[in-house]
């Protein structure tokens, strides 16, 4: 693995400034955890946790930049003239809405689930708070204001919400509530016609756009657009409205007066149905002739010349910073905001304080310290300032946006492998594994649990749960493959449930579940709680379904006797605990023994089956509940029994066992935050390797696709390295032997300290209802003491994959 120090980061952001050519641009390209590089090009100004949208005042003398992240959330203000950032002001809670007063005196911005406009006076480069505008009282009330426009001459404020999925319409003399509108489902933002008589409101979940005459006070039309409509811009004269599709990759472009989509732009890189390129941001140059998309996920700007709407063309792409949430045009410059930054790094320090003297109230007024290094808020917002580019630099861009994606049209159906392989490099070709386990744990690191494995990328300073806490998981690393370079795509267990399922998570998902992790009010969205969160086409079992491959699931997507989403009705165990500490997982493998057996009784044993295991999880340490050790070890002998019971079945020469985390946020880990602990067993595994290369969740999955001959589910599975150097060719029998625990499954926690008092007030109902800086600490002081040492300083950014000689 080859590191980058942050200082290097600079020097390569300072070259990207001044990049003309090719080899210039591509000589700074970071790769991402995921295996996209970015290359982002001109100049960069630091912004706050997930920016997500920008307002641009009328005279283009300020940019106004709302960062709507897990942790710290404030306003920014940036003048334009200068490049440089004139004020920041925090705000407790707020979400995507901002916007100037035509006079340039004012500046409103969503209030986020205090369900309220804040209004700042805008005197002397500086933000002055004066006022909020009430929707209603605070969460738990759903209301939760997005998008807001204003009407000046009228002095009516338009608000759309993504909780009580309303319009509100608001006197701002008054600041009371005219009229309140429903919308069906979740919106995204609203924009007036430059007459003021008409507002077109983007519905998020509806799929369409609709359409409200100011004058008569009621909404009159709507058009259909793509999936998960987001940001829209309009024409100077009001003739065009163009929306991103975020889940298809597209811009609809509607003729307003016709009340119809002219013509559909496909943003991606390609012509693929598959998403995951993310459009999600537009704007026109000051000419109208081009039309600039950021697609979040492809971490680039999509460029159209729009000057004769129906007849649109590609002009080409431009490099960005990690995931783009926003773009605006200011003469010849382009803004972007890049919602995670310019890359990711490594969070050795991940659950510790920097210093003790640094605290703060996280959670019902218990004051814990606070760790530095957590994954939801560790990758910090940019702000990009890139020169319009002439015809043969964009062509220079284009390139280096090709070159940072690992994904192509025919990655879909054909991908790297070797001739003889079970694991196959073509779609629908045969295998000789037939039945597919695939295991889902909760939020563990490499580093955390195998960083003692000697002859792998480990750091032995980090490990909490080493090999006499997992003597299970460390015998199946050794004994088959051990994988140290293996990263999740999610950052917590909102996203990586559906990055683990589906190789992919929404716009809906990414904007919205650091508003919930940070206790702002929110609730689940992921695992199929919410319609609006999941994937275009589904997860792993639609394809199944779709394909004719049998499958069940084990508490993934399924809890409390019931199916999440309706593909699993009757495809799982109604009998299997859902998530809940009070239930041991070595319970919950021996309730799948049961119906294992009966299912292979009658050989209806599905070829695809999806199981979920999350003790390893924690309790941190609640007075008498397991200890960390203890919820750890009781993971582990599950997951060694599960091995063992399979590996002395009939089926085990035709199986394969996959074993994840959905995330890896409860932990540090030298080299990045995404790296985690991943497994893999079976007949056809190769025994005593080490693994080296680059892989990720996607991976997991595009090889569980490949052996069950189905096509990719979107771009990242498409995109990843199927995981055929950890398979042989040949088939060995020699089963797994369960390791004993060497922890007491009985062992509670019984100290008594400001730790205990902290767990004992900690929901733990379900995973990551609880602060996780909380439980990182909790857990690190609870194992290694309360006086115990801090890790060693922070070490390196991820940079790239290690190649192997097979490369």
């Amino acid at each position: 693995m080859k590191n980058i120090t942050l200082v290097w980061i600079i020097a390569l952001i300072s070259l990207k400034a001044g990049a003309q050519n090719l080899a210039d641009i591509e000589h700074s390209r970071i790769s991402l955890p995921n295996g996209w590089g970015i290359t982002a090009i001109g100049q960069h100004l630091p912004l706050g946790d997930l920016p997500l949208n920008m307002a641009v005042s009328k005279s283009k003398k300020y940019i106004a930049v709302t960062n709507n992240g897990q942790s710290k959330q404030t306003i920014q203000l940036i003048n334009v003239n200068s490049g440089k950032q004139a004020d920041e002001v925090e705000i407790p809670k707020s979400w995507g809405g901002i916007v100037f007063s035509a006079d340039e005196k004012y500046l409103y911005a969503s209030g986020g689930n205090d369900n309220w406009i804040l209004k700042y006076a805008v005197q002397n480069d500086k933000l002055i708070t004066t006022d909020t505008i009430k929707l209603g009282e605070p969460w738990p009330n759903k209301i939760s204001p997005a998008g807001i426009t204003i009407d000046d001459a009228k002095q009516l404020l338009y608000v759309v919400t993504k909780m009580d999925n309303a319009l509100y319409v608001i006197d701002l003399k008054t600041k009371n509530i005219k009229q309140k509108l429903p919308l069906g489902t979740e919106a995204y933002t609203c924009l007036l016609s430059p007459n003021k008589n008409e507002l077109y409101v983007s519905v998020w979940g509806g799929d369409k756009i609709m359409i409200y005459d100011t004058d008569k006070e009621k909404f009159t039309d709507s058009v259909n657009v793509g999936d998960n409509p987001n940001e829209i811009c309009l024409s100077k004269n009001g003739r065009y409205l163009f929306v991103a599709n975020a889940n298809d990759n597209t811009v609809s472009v509607i003729d307003v007066q016709k009340r119809k989509v002219l013509e559909t732009l496909n943003a991606a890189l390609y012509s693929s149905t598959l998403s995951g390129s993310t459009t999600n941001g537009l704007a026109l140059s000051a000419d109208e002739k081009t039309l600039y998309i950021a697609n979040a996920d492809n971490n680039c700007l999509a460029v159209f010349d729009v000057s004769k709407p129906g007849f649109s063309k590609s002009k080409g792409f431009i490099p960005t910073g990690w995931y783009p949430t926003c773009v605006r045009v200011i003469g010849k410059k382009i803004y972007v905001s890049n919602g995670k930054g310019l890359s990711s790094m490594a969070n050795p320090q991940g659950p510790n304080p920097i210093s003790k003297k640094q605290s703060v109230v996280l959670h019902q007024g218990i004051e814990s310290k606070t760790p530095v290094q957590y994954i939801a808020s560790l990758f910090k917002g940019s702000l990009s300032i890139i020169d319009i580019p002439s015809a043969k630099l964009l062509a220079t861009y284009s390139q280096a946006v090709y070159h940072n994606t690992p994904y192509s049209k025919t990655k879909e159906l054909l991908t790297s492998g070797e001739t003889g392989n079970p694991i196959p490099h073509k779609v629908g070709a045969p295998s000789p594994i037939k039945y597919v386990f695939y295991i889902i744990k909760e939020n563990r690191t490499y580093d955390q649990v195998l960083g003692d494995i000697k002859g792998a990328n480990g750091d032995t300073s980090l490990v909490l749960f080493g090999e006499k806490v997992t003597p299970n998981q460390h015998a199946i690393a050794k004994e088959f493959v051990t994988l140290d370079n293996f990263y999740v795509d999610g950052e917590v267990s909102s996203d990586g449930h559906n990055w683990s399922m589906g190789a992919y998570a929404t716009d809906f998902l990414e904007k919205n579940w650091p508003t919930s992790y940070g206790r702002r009010g929110g609730g689940e969205l992921s695992s199929g709680y919410n319609e609006t969160a999941n994937n275009k086409d589904g997860f792993i079992w639609d394809q199944a379904s779709k394909y004719g491959v049998s499958y069940r699931t084990y508490g993934e997507f399924a809890d409390h006797a019931k199916a999440n989403i309706p593909v699993l009705k009757n495809h799982f165990c109604t009998y299997y605990p859902s998530f809940d500490f009070h239930v041991r997982d070595t319970t919950r493998i021996n309730l799948w023994k049961r119906e294992f057996d009966s299912l292979l009784t009658v050989h209806a044993l599905p070829h695809l089956n999806t199981i979920r295991i999350g003790n390893n999880h924690t309790e941190g340490i609640a007075t008498g509940r397991p200890t960390p050790f203890a919820h750890v070890a009781d993971n582990d002998l599950a997951v060694g029994m599960f091995v063992n019971y399979l590996s002395k079945s009939p089926i085990w020469a035709e199986s394969a066992v996959f074993i994840v985390e959905d995330d890896a946020q409860n932990g540090p880990d030298h080299v990045d935050a995404h790296r985690t602990t991943a497994f893999v067993a079976g007949g056809f595994v190769k025994r005593n390797y080490v693994d080296h290369t680059m892989y990720s969740t996607s991976s997991m999955l595009r090889t569980i696709e490949l052996i069950l001959g189905m096509p990719p589910l979107t771009q990242f599975d498409a995109a990843a390295t199927p995981m055929w150097r950890s398979f042989d060719n040949k088939v060995n029998m020699q089963g797994f032997e369960v390791k004993p625990a060497q922890i007491d499954l009985n062992e509670k926690n019984t100290v008594k300290n400001r730790f205990s008092a902290l767990s004992n007030k900690l929901d733990f109902s379900k995973e990551d209802v609880i602060p996780d800086q909380v439980l990182n600490e909790i857990i690190w002081k609870g194992v290694k003491g309360e006086n115990s040492p801090l890790p060693s300083p922070t070490r390196a950014a991820f940079f790239k994959e290690v190649k192997t000689d097979k490369d």
